[in-house]
């Protein structure tokens, strides 16, 4: 019995794995498909496909899949037709909140979006309504323990990084969009590896939040991460390591 209680719980554990990667591939998909779209397939001309393709590499996506998508967006597959949608507005305590997504159907994913903001107490704003609290910059995080904190500030700020900070777990490097790949290729150079590598929309200012507040900000950017064509989730949160601390405890 016990036997096949573990296996019943493995199974289930696998078939979450499974639905969490398909997922994931999907949306990684549909970035590739975009951006071959946009720029073409040559990743050589086309940087903005080449961290797409990388972070399919990364999760582990097949080559096949990979090429299908590139296919699709360079017109040479049937397929979808995506377009990219921003949607703006505000979670509890006034948080400003942006989502990037990418649908084939702006009126389903417009109105999935609406639900969620207000399930969690947020509202869906008007195009540009919080925007110019941020502002794109190049993300790169790399493990605490993999490099001290000075070293990889001279490596990344000789690059034209902009700034480093640190915390027990990880250092992140902000950059300008045009010094991304400079950056990113000195820190792979110097052999210290990048846990990812991407470009964020980076608030200009935060609001720091209580425990009450952070959790209903958190559940608002989770439901829209969950969602199936929302790509990447943005706040301009700033949750202080005590009210981190109580969160982790559940």
């Amino acid at each position: 019995m016990s036997g096949h209680s573990k296996w019943s719980t493995i199974k289930h554990k696998k078939a979450a794995l499974d639905k969490k990667r398909s997922k994931s591939w999907s949306k990684l998909a549909k970035a590739i498909t975009i951006s071959a779209k946009m720029g073409g397939g040559n990743i050589d001309d086309n940087p903005r496909l080449r961290l797409a393709m990388e972070k399919a590499k990364a999760d582990n996506m097949p080559k096949d899949t990979i090429q299908k998508a590139v296919l699709k967006g360079t017109g040479e597959l049937d397929g979808e037709s995506y377009e990219e949608v921003v949607y703006e507005g505000y979670g509890a305590g006034g948080v400003a909140i942006m989502c990037m997504a990418t649908t084939d159907n702006r009126n389903r994913t417009s109105g999935e979006i609406k639900r969620i903001f207000e399930k969690a107490g947020g509202n869906l704003g008007a195009s540009n309504c919080v925007a110019f609290q941020f502002s794109q910059k190049g993300m790169i995080v790399i493990d605490a323990e993999a490099v001290d904190e000075d070293r990889l500030m001279e490596i990344a700020l000789e690059a034209g990084a902009e700034d480093v900070s640190s915390s027990e777990a990880a250092h992140e490097v902000i950059c300008s969009p045009d010094s991304f790949e400079v950056v990113r290729k000195a820190i792979e150079e110097a052999s210290l590896p990048i846990q990812s590598a991407e470009l964020a929309m980076i608030a200009d200012n935060t609001i720091e939040l209580d425990l009450v507040t952070a959790k209903k900000v958190l559940r608002l950017m989770e439901g829209l991460e969950d969602q199936d064509d929302a790509d990447a989730v943005y706040s301009n949160a700033d949750i202080p390591d005590d009210v981190v601390a109580e969160l982790a405890k559940g």
